[in-house]
């Protein structure tokens, strides 16, 4: 971007701490703040307040760096703060290690003068006039950083616009994507920062991934999907606000507690009870256009070949070179491909239904104060699709981040059967069973290669992990007849999953 620069007046300490944590939710491992200024005029007390807006704790202890010259914080975003006033030499700043911090973290840096022109180029000015009866602060620079805190601000005045003004805001929550999530006030509201996904490179036929796989590309779908599955009586958050246009959404927090239990570990009574969500939720059939608040309609988009397709060439794209050390050869990949499509071919008769297509431990809320359903809460469908129902069903017993054990997950299987069979008596299960173990290997290999693809495209080396978990999903849903096809491309190309 273009160089940046605005002044913020500041007509007391509380709009200080505001800022503070304005500043706080936009900073991220990298960014270098300078802040200068007249004496008195609220470094510290900025600074400060950055640090426990951070830390989420607004009595944690941050005293002056003035002698230690560098005090530094392991939080979410890890922190050092700078106090240069006693600093002998510019070149005392190197054995600070503020390089070294900036790999990792970020700086707040009081007294940048003193550092005579050595700190980063894209270092941020922070340059604050005035006193106790209120200050400006003049912020200026270019970079990543100046983005993020613009974005930031925007989100502030969506806050105060619709009635939460000077509330206070926490980070919650920020995934793989460019979705981050915010406790506001007592925490009975979440803010979904949510901008609109840019579109990539044409991977096919002009068209980016995100379009072809039907990725949600604002938050449109999102209040789409939650306003059906509250008319059909689910535990979806309510949306006392919204701004479509640039992505800003004020959702219920309808709590923080999983269907694991303190180790990690599956609830068994809170999967029983997912199960039958999904039950109750496959009875419903497809739904048609779904009317938004603004008077536009919104059509799910379907689950079809292409989407299905180009998931599963995730595992050839990145998965299997990371195993083999080695690109996959064109007819190799070529045969898979093949082979996939014929199992899309015994998916057209698959019972079709809403799926909401991540769920799983991480977007399940459990709430033990509800009751039936209501004991559910449904967090992550901005996504969703009309497809196979049995692809949710095979995303909770095979649940990408926690083991699911085997007697529990064929007693998941077993109950699903049984709602479905009370629900509707045409419903079949031998079908239901060829489309489950379709649609998890399906997603095995899509999570396979995306689990690689986060740790050497995106330098995020923690879902590594689970891979094993993932390739015993994938070896026990190759036990199937249908899935016969499959198996034995694994077997001809070299690859051994984790059963066999």
């Amino acid at each position: 971007m273009s160089e940046y620069r605005t002044v913020i007046h500041l007509p007391d300490e509380a709009a200080t701490l505001r800022l503070a944590e304005d500043i706080a939710l936009a900073l991220a491992p990298g960014d270098c703040l300078a802040l200068s200024g007249d004496l008195g005029a609220g470094k510290s007390t900025l600074a400060r307040g950055i640090i426990r807006a951070i830390a989420g704790d607004d009595r944690l202890e941050v005293p002056s760096p003035t002698f230690t010259l560098v005090q530094s914080y392991d939080l979410r975003v890890p922190v050092s703060h700078f106090d240069l006033y006693r600093l002998g030499s510019a070149d005392e700043l190197d054995e600070l290690g503020l390089d070294e911090i900036l790999e990792t973290g970020a700086a707040l840096v009081e007294w940048p003068e003193r550092a005579e022109g050595t700190l980063p180029g894209d270092a941020i000015s922070l340059f604050l006039t005035g006193g106790d009866e209120g200050r400006d602060i003049e912020i200026s620079g270019t970079g990543p950083f100046l983005e993020r805190f613009i974005r930031s601000r925007v989100a502030r005045d969506f806050l105060d616009a619709n009635g939460h003004e000077g509330v206070r805001r926490r980070f919650l929550l920020g995934d793989a994507s460019a979705r981050s999530y915010e406790r506001i006030g007592d925490g009975s509201l979440i803010l979904m920062n949510a901008p609109r996904r840019p579109d990539g490179p044409p991977v096919r036929d002009g068209l980016p991934y995100s379009q072809i796989a039907h990725l949600a590309e604002d938050v449109k779908p999102f209040v789409a999907i939650d306003r059906l599955l509250r008319e059909w009586g689910f535990a979806a958050p309510r949306i006392p606000a919204a701004d479509m246009a640039h992505g800003f959404l004020l959702v219920e927090n309808l709590g923080s507690e999983t269907p694991l239990d303190e180790k990690g570990e599956p609830v068994p009574e809170r999967y029983v009870q997912a199960i039958d969500v999904l039950a109750a939720l496959h009875a419903k059939g497809v739904p048609g256009p779904i009317m938004l608040p603004d008077g536009e309609t919104y059509e799910i988009p379907p689950y079809d070949r292409r989407a299905l397709g180009i998931e599963v060439e995730l595992l050839t794209d990145w998965y299997l070179p990371y195993r083999t050390g080695s690109e996959v050869e064109g007819r190799i990949r070529e045969d898979y491909l093949a082979r996939w499509q014929g199992l899309f071919d015994a998916l057209e008769s698959a019972h079709k239904s809403l799926v909401l297509r991540d769920f799983h431990s991480p977007n399940i809320i459990w709430r033990p104060e509800e009751t039936g359903i209501d004991r559910i809460g449904l967090i992550d469908f901005q996504d969703a699709l009309i497809g196979p129902s049995a692809y949710d069903v095979a995303s909770l017993v095979q649940d990408a981040r926690v083991t699911v054990p085997e007697p529990l997950a064929r007693m998941l299987l077993a109950r699903y059967e049984e709602q479905r069979l009370m629900a509707d008596g045409g419903f079949d299960p031998d079908a239901f069973r060829r489309s489950y173990a379709i649609m998890a290997a399906q997603r095995a290999a899509k999570i396979l290669g995306i689990f690689v693809r986060l740790d050497r495209r995106d330098g995020k080396p923690a879902y590594l992990k689970h891979l094993p978990r993932i390739e015993a999903y994938m070896a026990r849903s190759l036990e199937h007849p249908a899935l016969e096809p499959l198996r034995s491309w694994f077997a001809s190309a070299g690859i051994a999953t984790a059963d066999s």
